[in-house]
């Protein structure tokens, strides 16, 4: 067996490994050297030097990463399951320790669950108040205060 056959046989080898390591994948993970594989094979088939194989395969993987992966990640991986977390955001709360974030304190309660709470502009805000929580960051609600005035507006 001479030595080109041998490079037929590597690059037909990781067109398999690739094919079945994307296939047993959920994500598209290894099907851009797959590609690469199938181009360096072609070449070998057609008889190019080995440098030329190994420069296909690389060439043609890192193109079809760069040009495939952000459209694959667009329509393949675009599910976003909301947490029960998630459902707090734009909840009304309900402030039961002041808010202040340069003292690192402050808390809320939502749906009678407490939230360790801090303020979206740096505004303390007192007990009592009305909030809107605006996100989450870490295990601490983002909230802003709700304004009477705004409250008398929509009326």
């Amino acid at each position: 067996m001479d030595i080109e056959h041998v490079y037929q046989i590597v690059w037909l080898a990781l067109l398999l490994i690739f094919s079945i390591a994307e296939a047993a994948t959920v994500g598209l993970t290894s099907v851009w050297f797959a590609i690469g594989s199938l181009g360096a094979l072609i070449c070998a088939l057609a008889g190019g030097n080995i440098w030329l194989q190994v420069g296909i395969f690389i060439v043609l993987s890192l193109v079809c990463l760069v040009a495939l992966r952000p459209l694959a990640k667009k329509y393949l991986n675009n599910r976003v399951e909301a947490t029960n977390a998630d459902r707090v955001i734009g909840q009304e709360a309900q402030v039961t320790q002041n808010i202040d974030n340069i003292r690192g304190m402050g808390a809320v309660t939502i749906g009678g669950i407490p939230w360790t709470a801090r303020s979206e502009h740096d505004t303390p805000i007192s007990a009592g108040s009305m909030v809107r929580v605006l996100r989450i960051e870490g295990v601490k609600v983002i909230v802003e205060e709700i304004k009477e005035e705004v409250a008398c507006q929509e009326k």
